[in-house]
């Protein structure tokens, strides 16, 4: 009897087995993965703006918005048009490109010297062309580890949290650190090695702050360690010394320059970024005979962005900058410090596939009168502006 409910046992769990067999679906194996070309890794990108810019307490001289860099002048402007073709290189295709070319008002701004840019030309550069070459580089990946990348060419800055392109940018107007403390563009080369996925180390000579046509026989150097200890915490320390004044070989420009982006919580992008730079015997404060003749400036940004809807979404930025000596912003005579501080609300809303609109406004501080220049001099201590601004992405 024992023997028999032995068997019937085994045999009641054989048939359980064979039916849960056949009655669960084999999971499907998954397609390999079709080897990408040399093209399917070519980016492209390309997009428009245009805004209307009001100051709120009147501008002094014509529509200038003082000691603004992309947004200086009041009233409708036609910021930017930009294409952009790319290509970061790979493990299967080593060789990689950019090209990135734009029109527009901002493009003005972002000039190097020698490229639509003379010397006798001065910031804002409102008499050059409207066109600007912004990147033209080469680059290959040499296999060796996990493959070391050579770059050489036109390039953008790598200092700063904010960039050129308006819609990557949590707001429309550019702070005081990206327009005053940091460089927008380099003619050189850069190397880059990545120890694993938590830190990547660049370095290499440049011709300069925004020049192609070096002014002095000597290079600058230019490095980079970027940091991702977690997938959402983001860290770089970035900086840039050499010599950059007119046939000058040793009075060196320095900043070293901080970025952190935290991704955490969700629909929340938290970002900062600090700027410490100086240089020596600085030509202006030479020139007016001043005891310490060292230039130093500093500043620093914060920044609080939330994604309400898939649509819509708002940014906020306070930030500090201190000019110790007036020679980066030129707000007053050489020697004397200009302060400065703002801040800006940004509300964006997507309004069709690739059309997107802002309004900002933003607050404009100082420590002097640096705001509303008129015929005797400037006439206020402050400023505000309300822009509303709208850019189209075609890729």
């Amino acid at each position: 009897m024992r023997r028999f409910r032995t068997g019937v046992i085994l045999a009641a769990l054989l048939c359980l087995g064979t039916a849960s067999a056949f009655g669960q679906d084999k999971p499907a194996a998954k397609p390999e993965e079709k080897p990408k070309t040399f093209l399917d890794e070519v980016t492209l990108f390309a997009y428009i703006e245009n805004s209307y810019v009001g100051n709120l307490r009147g501008t002094g001289r014509g529509d200038v918005n003082e000691q603004r860099i992309f947004d200086l002048d009041g009233g409708y402007t036609f910021n930017m048009a930009e294409f952009s073709i790319k290509k970061d290189p790979s493990d299967a295709h080593p060789f990689g490109f950019g090209l990135v070319v734009a029109g527009g008002e901002d493009a003005r701004k972002i000039h190097a010297l020698g490229i639509f840019r003379g010397d006798a030309d001065v910031y804002p550069f409102r008499d050059t062309t409207p066109i600007d070459l912004i990147q033209a580089y080469a680059a290959y990946k040499i296999p060796l580890g996990s493959g070391l990348t050579i770059k050489a060419g036109k390039f953008v800055t790598l200092l700063g949290y904010e960039v050129i392109e308006s819609p990557s940018n949590p707001n429309f107007s550019r702070s005081f650190l990206f327009g005053f403390a940091i460089p927008f563009t380099h003619v050189g080369a850069l190397l880059s090695y990545s120890f694993g996925d938590w830190l990547t180390v660049t370095a290499g000579p440049v011709v300069g702050w925004d020049v192609a046509k070096d002014n002095n026989s000597a290079m600058s150097v230019m490095g980079q360690f970027s940091l991702t200890p977690t997938k959402d915490l983001t860290a770089a320390l970035t900086w840039i010394t050499g010599p950059e004044q007119t046939d000058n070989n040793r009075n060196n420009r320095t900043v070293l320059d901080w970025t952190v982006s935290y991704t955490g919580v969700k629909n929340l992008t938290l970002g900062a970024n600090f700027d410490y730079g100086w240089e020596d015997k600085e030509p202006s404060l030479v020139a007016a005979g001043l005891a310490s003749t060292r230039a130093t400036w500093w500043g620093l940004a914060g920044y609080v962005v939330y994604d309400w809807t898939e649509k819509f979404k708002t940014a906020v930025r306070w930030e500090y900058f201190e000019d110790s000596d007036s020679v980066r912003t030129a707000a007053q005579a050489s020697g004397l410090r200009t302060s400065l501080w703002g801040a800006t609300a940004t509300v964006q809303y997507n309004i069709w596939k690739g059309l997107v609109g802002r309004l900002e406004y933003r607050h404009d501080q100082a420590n002097e009168r640096v705001f509303k220049v008129t015929n005797t001099g400037p006439t206020s201590k402050n400023q505000d502006t309300l822009s509303v601004s709208l850019y189209y992405l075609f890729f």
